[in-house]
């Protein structure tokens, strides 16, 4: 599976399943809102938004599915 920004993406909450979109893919460590995420090559993440609250997450990329 391949994503790429700009891509209406799905992941899981404790509240259920979230629809967003795909912002930026991150393959070196980063800071969002305070939290550190180790991203790598190997393990990449992405900071996607929500479609609801407009809010702005990081989850690795293997945690996504695409809409």
């Amino acid at each position: 599976m391949a994503i790429s920004k700009g891509d209406k993406v799905h992941w899981n909450t404790s509240q259920g399943k979230t629809t967003g979109k795909a912002v930026e893919k991150k393959t070196k460590e980063f800071t969002l809102d305070g939290q550190t995420f180790k991203a790598s090559e190997d393990e990449p993440f992405w900071v996607v938004e929500s479609e609801k609250s407009g809010t702005k997450a990081a989850h690795k990329e293997s945690s996504l599915d695409q809409a």
